[in-house]
Parts: C-alpha cells; sequence; structure tokens
C-alpha cells in the first residue's frame, strides 16, 4: 500500500518560550523539526513527505530542513486542524493520492521508527486507523472550572495520544471535508466522531511533545546521551563492515502461453507464467532479497498488484528500484546467488545468459552472479508441472 505523512509545523509553540517558535529551535545540536521528519523519510520516502508550515517562517524553514530531499511546503491553517486539511489536500490533488497517511506533530523529535512501523501495521490489518497510546499512571481526576475536584476518573480505561496516527487517507479527508473541526485537538476525535474504527498501538515514553523550556532540557539529556552510547559503540565496532544478507522467494503458476520470461529473457515454453506483470519469478525473488537488506519491505510494497501502472511491467523495473534504494544508503551489491524450481522448461542452457543479463541490470560483475536450476523430482506443484518459483539471496556492503 501507499503511505504519505504529513508533518505539522504551522503553530507558533509560544509556551515553550524562545525568539522562534519551537520546532525551529535546537536540540542536542540539531533543528526539532529535522528530527521529526527523518524517520518518516527513512520509511515512507521524501516524495511522500509533506511538511506544512507558517509562511511567515519561510526562512527559518529552509534552514532547519537544508539538506533534507523535501518537497515544497504546504501553507497552514489557523487552527491545527486546517492546517492538517491543507495538508490532506495537498495530497490529494497529487499524481499519486496515497492509500493510506500518517499524520505527525513536528515537535515530538523523539518519536521512533518502530511506532511508525506499528501504526503501519495496525493499517496493513484493515483498521481505518491507527494511534500511538501510552496508559495513564498518575490519578486522573474530573474538574470542570479548573478550581475544584468532581470526581475521580477510573484510569484503567484511559490513554495517552500520540503521534503520528495513521488513516485510510480517503475516509479521513472526507470526514476533514464534511464536519467542523476546528475544536478537535488531533485527527482521531475526528475519526471517532465519524465512527471510523481506531486501533490502540504501543506507544514510546520517550515520544513526548516539547511544549515547555523543561521538555527541551529533557529532549537534550536523552539526545546527548543516546549519541553519547552511539559514540561509544562506534568505537567498539567501526572496524566491522556493515554486511546485510537476505532471502527472497516467489512462485507463479503456469497459463496459456507459448514462453516464460525468467531473468528478463524470454524462453519458449508450452505455458507463460501468469501474474499482474511479466511475472518473472526470478527477478521478483532477487528483488526481494535485495529489499529485504535494506529493511525495506517487499516487492508487494513498492509495486502493489493493485495499481494498473504495473499491468505487464518488465520486472527489470522492479529490480533496478531496489537496487538504486540500496545506492541511496550507501551500498553496493556484493553478490547474487538465484536457484529457479521447475520441472520444465529445461534451463541448463540458459543458466550463463541469465547471469549475464542480472549482471547487466545490477551494473555489476557478472562472476558475483550465480544462477542454478533444480527440480522438485515431481513432487509439489512444481513437480506437477504447475508453476515455477524461485529463492534468492543477497548480500549488500553498507
Amino acid at each position: 500500500m501507499t503511505i504519505a505523512a504529513i508533518i505539522v509545523a504551522a503553530g507558533k509553540g509560544q509556551r515553550a518560550g524562545g525568539s522562534v517558535p519551537k520546532q525551529y529551535q535546537h536540540v542536542a545540536g540539531e533543528p526539532i523539526i529535522k528530527r521529526s521528519i527523518i524517520p518518516f523519510l527513512n520509511i515512507v520516502g521524501a516524495d511522500n513527505v509533506v511538511v506544512v508550515y507558517n509562511p511567515d517562517d519561510h526562512d527559518l524553514y529552509l534552514q532547519a530542513t537544508k539538506g533534507l530531499p523535501l518537497p515544497p511546503p504546504v501553507a497552514g491553517g489557523t487552527t491545527r486542524a486546517a492546517s492538517v486539511f491543507n495538508g490532506l489536500k495537498a495530497l490529494k490533488n497529487s499524481n499519486f493520492p496515497p492509500e493510506h497517511v500518517l499524520i505527525h506533530d513536528a515537535a515530538r523529535c523523539l518519536v521512533t521508527e518502530q511506532e511508525i512501523l506499528d501504526v503501519i501495521e495496525a493499517l496493513k490489518l484493515g483498521h481505518d486507523a491507527a494511534v500511538p497510546c501510552l496508559p495513564s499512571t498518575d490519578s486522573l481526576k474530573l474538574s470542570k472550572d479548573g478550581k475544584t475536584i468532581e470526581s475521580d476518573v477510573d484510569r484503567a480505561t484511559t490513554w495517552r495520544a500520540l503521534t503520528p496516527q495513521g488513516f485510510d487517507f480517503d475516509k479521513i479527508f472526507n470526514a476533514h471535508q464534511s464536519m467542523d473541526t476546528d475544536q478537535k485537538t488531533d485527527d482521531i476525535a475526528i475519526a471517532t466522531e465519524v465512527g471510523l474504527n481506531v486501533a490502540l498501538v504501543k506507544g514510546s515514553d520517550l515520544n513526548f511533545k516539547i511544549t515547555t523550556a523543561r521538555d527541551f532540557d529533557l529532549a537534550n539529556h536523552i539526545l546527548t546521551n543516546k549519541q553519547a552510547d552511539m559514540n561509544q559503540s562506534d568505537q567498539h565496532q567501526q572496524h566491522l563492515p556493515d554486511v546485510r544478507t537476505a532471502l527472497g522467494f516467489d512462485v507463479h503458476k503456469f497459463d496459456d502461453g507459448d514462453h516464460v520470461i525468467l531473468c528478463g529473457l524470454k524462453i519458449p515454453h508450452s505455458y507463460k507464467l501468469k501474474g499482474h506483470s511479466d511475472a518473472d519469478v526470478a527477478l521478483h525473488a532477487i528483488t526481494d532479497a535485495l529489499l529485504g537488506t535494506i529493511a525495506a519491505g517487499d516487492i508487494g510494497d513498492h509495486f502493489p498488484p493493485s495499481d494498473a501502472q504495473w499491468a505487464g511491467a518488465s520486472s527489470d523495473l522492479f529490480l533496478k528500484h531496489a537496487a538504486k534504494l540500496i545506492t541511496d544508503k550507501g551500498g553496493v551489491i556484493n553478490h547474487i546467488d538465484l536457484t529457479i524450481i521447475c520441472e520444465a522448461p529445461k534451463l541448463m542452457a540458459h543458466k550463463r545468459a541469465m547471469a549475464d543479463n542480472i549482471a547487466n541490470m545490477l551494473n555489476m560483475s557478472a562472476d558475483k552472479v550465480s544462477v542454478k536450476a533444480t527440480t522438485t523430482e515431481k513432487l509439489g506443484f512444481t513437480g506437477r508441472s504447475e508453476g515455477i518459483a524461485a529463492q534468492a539471496s543477497a548480500t549488500v556492503y553498507l
């Protein structure tokens, strides 16, 4: 599924003090907004991150986000909800509106990647929305006038909502469009009012919203100690190379046809392979292996079968995309090992050409690509000649 992120950074943050809005102030040497954006760049990609800001702070924004490959920011509104809706409208009017969206407060600069991934996983499971939460630990009291206590509140049933909050894009867009949201303090309040199904996922104590001067002190303390720990760890591990190995596996069944495509080569056969793209089972397995080396999901995350633009697509596009993601992280593909499993067609005469073709696609030496073919001795679906399976391993140096 396609996922975008909106970083809400249009407020003034006056309670925090300082000469500039809090999102542009620094903690542990970096602007708060920059620290908030980077985890989302790592997970959803720069093209899918929308920052909503106050145009009056344009110079501050440019300085704080210098070096980040972001699209142009979107002007915010007079309220938080209006700013979020401006971000949603920008995504709606883009060339490829997302299926899901994450909405995050720029003032939460210690958000963890695990929280982001947990919210995404809840959306993948079919929930309309998801929110990271922490259980209430203090005794809670109800006071309507702020002067006297009226009653207790059962803390066992109360939770502190954090961000990012994730949503089915169309449903949260329609909710914003159909109701007065100005008094809502977060988007989950909007979602629950229109009856969306909201999943609760575990949040992190570190993911607090910087609001006061004391919060700055706490964030500085946490990040400074974290960096010191990382530096100490680096001293112990700097002599060790970062070598990644991952596996990929794919299956496609046969359909009526006169050839199969394997490793980008057209090989005559009494059937073809059935699939949304060209069904190149070998390149699909290698692509998944490459994505695995950088923990970037699987081929379906990047090229969903539900997307019509990939119908009949040549699978070398998928392979080269995975290779570019590795290159963008400073990685080098060192070795590919592929095994194709089928009774027919016979592949002995094609293995060298397959290896050469893979090497050309990945701009690597052919002696670092291994292609093997085997059967399952007439056992299983491949033994019954119902389709072809492929498994691959990839080794990458980062």
